[in-house]
This record gives structure tokens, sequence and C-alpha cells, in this order.
């Protein structure tokens, strides 16, 4: 029997009082500054995890992160007044497994006191643009579990820490709040917000994270630090900078301590203008620095000394070392009213013509791959936990420093999964996943002991059959295909598998036989393929899987066989199924209607491929070229691929029918119905991008209707709740456009939609990518990217992945267009876009003796608004179990509705015992979670204690869009 109940410590609340009280004293009646010294630690960008970690290759930067913590810790046990602060838990975790236990007992001593602190906490700081939360869940959790086990109440961070990511996402800031944060500091937002808000001295905060959530479930205070995450101008005395040390023996030459405490206080009082209080804070600190902490304190005692003495004189400055903590704290006791935040910081723009959303699209092949592990992840987890105690020994059980969850901690990192690192830098992190996906194959190949976890081993060839690649089917007269399903409620799901015979027959697990088709591979995934494999066919079905859990079917190769139904050149007037009609112009070869049949909708519909030329930075009005982060394109109107298709048309009504397009040799596109489809698949292939005319290129593809959407256009926050956008448009200042197609790009993770009164057309993506609407009626996403010059942020190379054989990435993914009206719009795309995040698991094996049947780990599907979101194993007696209401509190007439869900009824295979609520991350008990109190524009906002009616996702932890109640 296994509880459900988390044996994490119990927060000793009486030692937070404590560790608040740590903070150092403060002046009522003056300007307290607070230093705050740090240092920024990318797990990866210009080098690789390993390299920054040890100090290698220093020829590309200098920075070795195991030399920082070894400098910073002598330090500061060299003076107790001076504090630090520490963030990414990744390398953290690796330098403390190589300390001795006098220094481990040293800095638990540092972490017990307040002088070292830990914010953010998780594994990385994640980016916020490209990342689904349900993958930033994981990797915080699993940073914050490794501070509580090892530190206890004194090592959970209370602050949210995000200098570097290159704009915010309201999501992130629910969950924060969630996980318990009391505040959240960043360091870049669009120029122009932040010239307002100095002006108004708005740089600070309550931000309003959810519109399902009551307040302050999702409030989350948040700061805008002053200077990103850097040092004033002139006080960096790290190793890596040239500013002058404080000289102060009069007997020297060059002493300039008079000249540096009037800087100073001068810069202090300029930087309180702008905000609200008597405190302020001072990032003292940058990428990578600390390497010789000795150079930072002993410049920064001498700051604080020769400063604070001026205040005999009559200063009204006082400078001490501090932490966000302490800052906040003082914040907090101001007592102030403050403003509410309620949009997002999305686009970021550093100037006029420099906007960060290029890299919402950037290394599109990276992200879906990382997209494919978090499915598998889930996967993994779910198996670990239902497969019984064999499948909880091991290298997975026992968190091996190549599992798949820390891969993919790592993978959310902002210059991860982001696409903004050197080339190299991403070939690691898919190494790092691939090597994770190996660890869930040995899970997979333990024994089981519940009839729930006999899947004999879990072969991953899956992985290349959007390649038409798997040896198992390709040589094989008789295999075994079985689909495990993560999601807890039924799915069905279209198999292709490639063959070489052309007759097949499918058998379900009762001896069904199973409608099927033999289509031959299609030219683009020939030249995908290239020599990786051999099939000349494909066998297409669709199956069903029951919720959290599998279902098993048997493949035959027929004795007598039949040609294969080949597609014939021309283009239909039209393809439908049951539910959908699709029409096409005969002479363009292109889509030119999309019809609801149920509910007799129907618009216009062209879709096709374009590509902005990506600046190269030599226009008359700025020198900025496109590149990893950048999008600036050299026109705001793109340049056609082709204005007609080469088309090829595969009809077979019984299971899918399929219009293959090509526009280009570069590409191609399959446009696909199954029978039994509410949904419209287009299959897009990309690449090799030609560069040979040596113009860099940022391809889309673009889909024009008539829906009347009078500007407006509404994208997804890291995958859970929708946002209005607006083109030309942000709702806290009025903006000036300077680029009129970059300026309006916003991060979709998995879906954007336009609508007007009576239709809605919503397109669910496979993976996070950047999109607009810049004419009514029409939506557009880009695709892939190839660019020719570095866009100078500091990747120092241009965006020109090389792909396999050094001639370009070629890239595969999928649109699914849904037409609906707009009350039930939510209804098709929230289940849509859940079942592309956690995909079902394909796993095909030479045919054994015996067929494992319908297996399911869940007793029944849970209601529609009920998302599996997480079922982990603990430890050996205890389960991590996160359920989510996954509709928006007002999307949906029947789905936004509170939903009950009876834990003891959830599972078929497990007894539940106990339940144990805990906060969003796992690392703290839900009825001790205790958060600072704001008082804002609407009013006071007071976190109150213990259960409440807005719960979520629970179990041990909590999140959601609406209310779920358990029992």
């Amino acid at each position: 029997m296994l509880p459900l109940l988390c044996f994490c410590h119990r927060y000793d609340l009486l030692s937070l009082y404590f560790l608040l009280q740590s903070c150092p004293a403060t002046q009522p009646s003056m300007l307290n500054v607070h230093l705050v010294p740090h240092t920024h630690d990318d797990v990866g960008w210009l080098k690789t995890v390993d390299q920054y970690y040890y100090g290698d290759r220093n020829d590309i930067q200098h920075a070795g992160v195991q030399y920082i913590l070894d400098s910073v810790l002598e330090q500061l046990l060299a003076d107790p007044t001076r504090r630090f602060i520490y963030v990414e838990t990744a390398f953290f975790f690796r330098w403390w497994r190589q300390q001795d236990s006098a220094t481990r007992k040293a800095v638990t001593m540092l972490v017990n006191e307040g002088r070292l602190e830990f914010v953010n906490g998780g594994w990385c700081m994640s980016d916020e643009a490209t990342t689904h939360y349900s993958a930033v869940i994981d990797q915080m959790t699993l940073g914050l579990r490794f501070l509580n086990d090892t530190f206890g109440a004194c090592g959970r961070p209370r602050v949210a820490w995000h200098i570097d990511p290159f704009g915010h996402a309201r999501e992130h800031a629910s969950m924060f709040a969630q996980m318990g944060y009391d505040g959240f500091f960043f360091g870049r937002l669009d120029y122009q917000d932040k010239a307002r808000r100095i002006r108004d001295k708005d740089m600070e905060m309550v931000w309003r994270a959810s519109e399902s959530l009551t307040p302050p479930t999702a409030d989350l205070f948040t700061g805008v630090l002053p200077n990103g995450y850097n040092p004033p101008a002139g006080f960096c005395w790290d190793q890596s900078c040239n500013d002058p040390p404080i000289r102060d023996d009069p007997n020297l030459e060059d002493y300039n301590v008079d000249n540096v405490v009037k800087r100073f206080i001068e810069i202090a009082n300029d930087q309180a203008k702008m905000y609200r209080t008597n405190h302020i804070i001072m990032t003292m600190g940058s990428d990578f620095q600390y390497e010789n902490a000795n150079l930072w304190y002993k410049n920064m005692d001498k700051l604080i000394r020769y400063v604070n003495a001026k205040q005999s004189q009559g200063s009204k400055v006082n400078v001490l070392y501090s932490t966000p903590s302490c800052y906040l704290q003082g914040l907090h006791q101001a007592n102030l009213t403050w403003s509410v935040k309620m949009d997002d910081f999305f686009p970021y723009a550093d100037g006029p013509h420099d906007f960060w959303t290029g890299y919402f699209t950037s290394r599109p092949a990276l992200k879906r791959y990382e997209r494919l592990s978090n499915s598998l992840l889930q996967v993994c987890n779910q198996l670990e936990v239902l497969g019984g105690p064999n499948s909880r020994k091991g290298p997975y059980g026992e968190g091996d420093s190549d599992t798949l969850q820390e891969a993919m901690s790592v993978a959310q990192h902002h210059d991860a999964v982001s696409g903004t690192e050197k080339q190299h830098v991403a070939n690691d992190y898919a190494k790092r996943l691939a090597r994770g996906w190996a660890h869930c194959e040995v899970l997979g190949s333990r024994p089981s002991t519940t009839p729930a976890g006999r899947l004999k081993e879990l072969d991953l060839s899956f992985q290349r059959l959007n390649i038409s690649v798997c040896p198992a089917t390709e040589n094989s007269y008789k295999v075994k295909h079985t689909l495990y399903n993560p999601l807890s409620r039924m799915v069905s799901w279209p198999v292709r598998l490639p063959v070489n015979g052309s007759d097949y027959m499918v058998l379900q697990p009762h001896g069904q036989v199973l409608d099927s088709q033999v289509i031959p591979v299609s030219k683009a995934t020939r030249k995908i393929r290239g020599d990786r494999g051999y099939a000349v066919n494909e066998l297409v079905f669709r199956v069903q899987a029951p919720p959290v859990g599998f279902r098993t079917y048997v493949v035959s190769q027929m004795s007598r066989q039949h040609p294969p139904v080949a597609p014939q050149p021309g283009t239909p007037l039209s393809m439908e199924n049951q539910f959908i009609r699709v029409t096409f112009d005969p002479d363009t070869g292109l889509m030119n209607s999309l019809t609801n049949l149920e509910t007799k909708q129907k618009i216009q519909l062209m879709q096709n491929f374009y590509w902005y030329n990506a600046s190269d930075g030599n226009s008359a009005d700025s020198n900025q070229p496109s590149g990893a982060y950048i999008f600036r394109p050299n026109s705001s109107t793109p340049i056609i691929v082709s204005q007609t298709a080469k088309t090829y048309t595969l009809k077979v009504n019984s299971v899918v029918q399929e219009v293959q397009q090509e526009f280009s040799p570069w590409v191609s596109q399959v446009v696909r119905l199954y029978w039994g489809s509410r949904e419209l698949e287009l299959e897009w292939t990309v690449g090799p991008i030609p560069v040979e005319d040596s113009l860099g290129k940022e391809v889309i593809t673009r889909l024009d209707t008539n829906i009347n959407s009078s500007g407006y256009f509404y994208t997804d926050s890291n995958g859970r709740e929708m946002l209005e956008r607006r083109k030309d448009f942000r709702p806290t200042w009025d903006l000036k456009q300077s680029e009129p197609v970059a300026g309006n790009y916003y991060p979709i993770n998995s879906r954007i939609y336009i609508k007007d009164k009576v239709n809605q057309l919503t397109a669910v993506t496979d993976r996070s990518q950047g999109a607009s609407s810049l004419q009514d009626g029409s939506l557009e996403i880009m695709l892939h990217r190839r660019l020719l010059y570095d866009d100078v942020r500091g990747v120092g190379e241009p965006l020109s992945e090389p792909g396999d054989d050094n001639k370009g990435l070629v890239v595969r993914g999928r649109l699914l267009l849904a037409l609906t009206p707009p009350k039930d719009a939510a209804d098709i795309h929230r289940p849509l876009a859940e079942a592309l995040v956690l995909e079902p698991l394909s796993q095909v094996q030479i045919y054994p003796p015996s067929v494992v049947p319908l297996r399911k780990g869940l007793q029944a599907s849970l209601p529609p608004a009920v998302h599996l979101l997480t079922l982990s194993q603990w430890d050996q007696e205890s389960v991590l179990l996160r359920l989510e209401h996954q509709f928006q509190v007002t999307e949906s007439p029947t789905n936004s509705q509170p939903v009950t869900v009876n834990l003891k009824k959830l599972f078929s295979t497990l007894e539940v015992v106990g339940v144990s609520e805990m906060n969003l991350s796992a690392n703290q008990w839900k009825d001790e979670m205790n958060r600072f109190d704001w008082k804002t524009s609407g009013g006071i906002v007071t976190f109150s204690t213990g259960n409440t009616n807005e719960k979520g996702i629970f179990g041990m932890c909590q999140s959601c869009l609406h209310k779920c109640e358990v029992f």
C-alpha cells in the first residue's frame, strides 16, 4: 500500500522568524541601500554545464563555478556581517557533493544565520517564454527539494529571482505565488515600459497573475531591479571588471575615497527617485563573478564603512550588506499601497529596433525534443509508481545525475530551450536528454509486480517514427504494438509504423480486426530520413488507450500482398470526415475553406508559407541584425515561398485522407484528416533553409481567414491561461511602435487563436514558437530560422544550425486547427493541447508468445476539466500527486465549473491511505504556507494559511485555473 503522503520535514515556523530576524538593522530616517552580493551562473550558454562548473574552455569565457563557491565561502566565514545569495541549485548540488563534512557544517551554519541565502532555488533560472508550466514546476521541485532535504526551513527560498530571462510570463508569477514565495525580482523589461515606470515611480507592484484564482492566491509582489543585474557604473570590483578599487591610504597616490563616496551617494539618491520607500537595492555582481571574492568584499567593506561615516556629517544614506528577502522585508514594513499588474512583460525590447522575439522560435528541433522529453518523463514517473516496488530501485529511482528529470531541468534554463546558446552547447543539451531517455529505458525494463506495470521493456525507437525509422517493424512479419496513455482520460491516437510490406492485419486486444491502411512513405520523409531507415511504406491505424494505462495490438504481415494506396497527382476539390470539411483551390493547390459540419460553420481559409528577410544590421535606421535572440526583418512584407503547391492526393476514408503539398525543394506539407477527428492536422517540413543568396531567412506559415478579429488575438502563457493580445498595443503604457512585425510577436507554448462573435480558429502547436496576428483574420506562426549574423547579445555566433549533413537543419512539426463557436472552443483546444504535451508512448516489440491486454492505472477517466499533471514516486512509501483544473474561470460554460474528485476511488492498483496537501513545489505543507500581505490599489490583500476553496493541483500540492474539490 502506498499512501499519498510526503514525508518532507515539517517546517519550524520559529526558524523562519529567526531567518527574517537575521536581517541587518536599517535606519528608519535614512535611505537604506541594500547591497546584494551575487553571481549569475548560467546552466549552459557559451560553454556547457560541465565546462562552466569546472572552469574548462576559458578560451571561450573565463568562468568556473566551483571556484566561485569556494571563494565566497572563505570570505563569508571571515566576517559575519557579509552576505551572499545563490540561485542555481544544479551547480550548488554538484559542489555540495564534493565537500567534506567540515565544509558542509560551515555552509549549514551560514544558511541558518541568513548569511548565505538561497533565492529562486530551482535547478536553474528557467526561461519564461519557451517553457511549459509542467516542466517549470518539475525543475523547481527538484531544486527546492534538495534545499529542503539539505538545510530545512532556513534553506527554503522566499524570493523568486529571474534577473536574466528575456521577458516575463504571467503564469510564472502565478506559479511562484503558489509555491509560497513572498516576492519576485527581475532585471529585464521593455525599455519603454521601464521609462514609464521610472517616471511614475512604479518600479514595484503587486502582480495579479491569474484571472481565475481569487486574490491573493496568485498575487505576487514584483520588483524591477534598477541596473538589470549589474552593479552601478563604476562599482564593479570583480577580477573581470576594470573599475578602480577603493584606494584609502592617504599616504599613497591616487587616494580616491572622497570621490568614490560622493559618486556613490549621488547614484543612491538618483536611484531612490525611481522607488517609493526609503529602501533601494543594488545588485553587486554579474555573470560568473566572485571567483576571487576577496576583491569584491574588500572593496564593499570599505564602501560601507566610508559611506556610513558620512552620516556624522549629515548624510542620510545608510549602506548595508543585505539579501533580497531582507530588502523585501523593508518594503513590506513600509506598509504602502501598491499598483496592480494584470498582464505580462512580453515582448521585451531593449531599443526601438531590438525586439527579443526571435528566440521564441530559435532552434525548433531542440524545442520539440524538449517537449517530447517532458512527455516521456511523465510516462516514466507514472510507470515508476504503477509498476510496483521493483520499479523503484536502480538508477532511475536513486536520482543518478544522468536521469531524465535532471536533463529536463537543465533544459528549462533561459539559454537552453530558448535556443540562445552556442551550437556546441545546444548539442550538449540534446545529448543530456538522450542519456535521460536511456535511463527511462532502464526503468521500463525492470520486472513489475502489478498488472498495470507489465511493459516488458521500454523500447524508445519511437523517437524516430517521425522520420519513418523503426527497425522492429521494418524487419519483422509480426510485432506487438503497445500504446501507453499518460493522460487521465481515454485517448484515440493515430499510429504510423514504417513497414516494407503492403498488406497487414491489426488485431485489437480481444481479437477484433482494426481498420488500417498501408501508404507509401512520403517524399519529404525520405528526404529527412536519409540512410537511417529503408521502409518504403507506412502502416496507418488509429488506436485507443485507457487513462493512465496501455493497450496492446498485434500487427501481422499478410501472405498475399496488395499494392499500397498511392497518392495521386492533382488537387481534390475537398476532403472531409464526419466532423470537418476542407476545400482546396484546384488551380493553386492551396486550402481555401474550412467547415465544421457539426456546427454548420464555414470560414474562408488560405494557408501558405513565407519568409522574412533577416536584417544584416546595415539598414539606415539601425545596425541591429536578426540573431538567436532578436527578430528584425528587413521589411514588414514577407516573401512568399510559392504562389502554388504541387499536390498529391491520398483518399482513404476509413482511416486517413491526405493532401501532400510541395511548395519548394525545402518547404512541404501534408494536410491530413483522420476519420473521427475534430481537428485538421498540418504536418509541415521546412529545411534546409537555403542561404546561398546570402540572405538570412525566418520562415512562417500564415493562415488568412475572413474572421473579423478586430486587431485582437489570444496566446497561452506557458501553456496554461490564455492572454488577450492587441496589435500595436500594451496595456500599461502608450506604445510607440517602431517594429511593426517583431514588436507584435508573442511566445506561444501550445496555442493561439483569433475569433469574432461567430467563429474561433485555434491553432495548437507541438512546441514553443513565436506567433502573431498582423492583419485582421490572420494568424502567423514562425517555424524555423537560419541567420547569417550574430545579433550582438553575447552568444557570439549566427543562428545557422548545420543539421546532420552540414547543409542546414531540416525540421518537421505539426499544427492542429480547430474551428468552433467561441463559447465551445476551450472544450476542444484544452484537450488537444494537453494531448500534444503529454503524447502517448508508442512501443513496438517483436511478437511474444502472449499478448498483454488492456491495462489501466485509474479506475475511470477523470472529469474533462481535471488534468493529472503529476504522478511520481517521492520515496519508497509516498507518491507526489498533482491534479489540475485546467479550464479558465469563464472560458467554458460546462468545464469551467468546480469539480469534485474522490482520491480513494482514483487508482486501480494503489490504495490511498492518507493525503497531505502541500504547496505547488512540494517543499512546504499547505497549512503552514505564510506569505506577506500587501495593500493594493484594489484593497488589502491578505494571504490566509490553511486550506481554502481555491484548490487546483492536489494530493501534495496546489495550483489551478479554477476550483477543484478533493475528498
